[in-house]
């Protein structure tokens, strides 16, 4: 008759079921601990895997169902007010798919980073359980890995705040590829947002490579929409009426052609007289177009400006100052004249 001494030598302090039954039946350790090994140990490993590569399925799929989500922005309002006009449905149908294509790119992205990351730490942990099934002593392992972990987090502390830092662009858009963005030091039009960086090219060619952890704040100049603010001089003695009303001509004009390269997508506003100048008074008014596309605006409305300007007869006036000269001899006259 075996001993719960003998019953402990083979299944150790806490038996499994499977091994203390044959120890029974058999009365032999040797067969307990061959059958336990064999038997007990690769069923545990298999559900070790099975668990693994099903937590690693679903939350690959659910991942994909969070990225396809992020994939889908919610329609603006302003960038929708004029979709019943024919001659402006076809832009913002463009600007809609443009919106969509670039939500995509982050959802893919972000999905792509994500499920690497979740099947990198799940079959991690799927191997140090199956190890331990084996009998291998991980404590020295993990020791050496902590230490090592330490050393590395201090060395790439920079590389972890541009990572997170680049989750958080993606996810919540703060810019894009094609977005013209102010970052700071450096300012230009995006051409790669990764996690780790943020690639723009400025307007004279230089090409900025700028961390995503060193940009504290950006200023994004393509988001959804842009807006213009123009202000234009006239001379004092000009009909102020006049100036506007011919002012709001060219901007509607402009408005109604709907030129692809220079859209303006709401009717512009006329704010009216914005200040005082030294030798101008100054009108100002705010023009609406589709991102990025505030300086092609600009340029053409300030060319019609004008020439329209110049065929109604209001003086664009330059800085004008009049000086006295005074002469020595007592008979002369004072003179006055004029410069600019």
């Amino acid at each position: 008759m075996a001993s719960m001494d003998d019953l402990t030598d083979a299944c150790g302090s806490d038996p499994k079921l499977l091994c203390e039954s044959v120890f029974e039946w058999t009365d032999s350790a040797t067969a307990a601990k061959w059958v336990s090994w064999l038997v007990e140990g690769p069923l545990r490993i298999l559900l070790i895997l099975l668990v693994a590569w099903l937590i690693n399925r679903y939350g690959r799929k659910a991942i994909s169902r969070f990225a396809t989500r992020l994939a889908e922005p919610p329609a603006d309002e302003d960038a929708l007010d004029d979709v019943g006009a024919v001659e402006r449905s076809f832009q913002r149908l463009k600007m809609m798919r443009e919106r969509k294509a670039r939500a995509a790119q982050r959802a893919e992205t972000l999905g792509v980073v994500l499920r690497s990351l979740l099947s990198t730490v799940v079959w991690a942990i799927a191997v140090s359980l199956i190890l331990s099934e084996l009998g291998i002593d991980l404590a020295p392992l993990i020791a050496s890995a902590g230490i090592a972990g330490i050393a590395i987090g201090f060395g790439a502390q920079s590389v972890v705040r541009d990572f997170l830092a680049g989750m958080f662009v993606l996810i919540e858009d703060h810019y894009g590829v094609g977005d013209y963005i102010d970052a700071g030091e450096a300012s230009g039009t995006v051409e790669l947002v990764s996690l780790r960086a943020t690639r723009m090219r400025d307007a004279s060619g230089v090409l900025w490579i700028v961390p995503n952890g060193e940009i504290t704040r950006v200023g994004n100049y393509s988001q959804l929409y842009s807006q213009t603010r123009m202000r234009f001089e006239v001379a004092y003695d000009t009909d102020v009426d006049l100036a506007m009303r011919v002012i709001k001509e060219v901007l509607d004009e402009v408005w109604r052609e709907n030129r692809e390269d220079a859209t303006v997508i709401e009717e512009p506003t006329v704010l009216g007289l914005d200040s005082f100048g030294e030798s101008a008074v100054v009108i100002s008014a705010v023009v609406k177009t589709d991102p990025s596309e505030q300086w092609a605006v600009g340029r053409e409305i300030r060319y019609r400006i004008k020439k329209a300007f110049d065929d109604n007869g209001i003086e664009i006036p330059f800085p004008q100052r009049t000086v006295w000269v005074k002469s020595d001899e007592p008979d002369a006259p004072a003179a006055l004249d004029p410069g600019a």
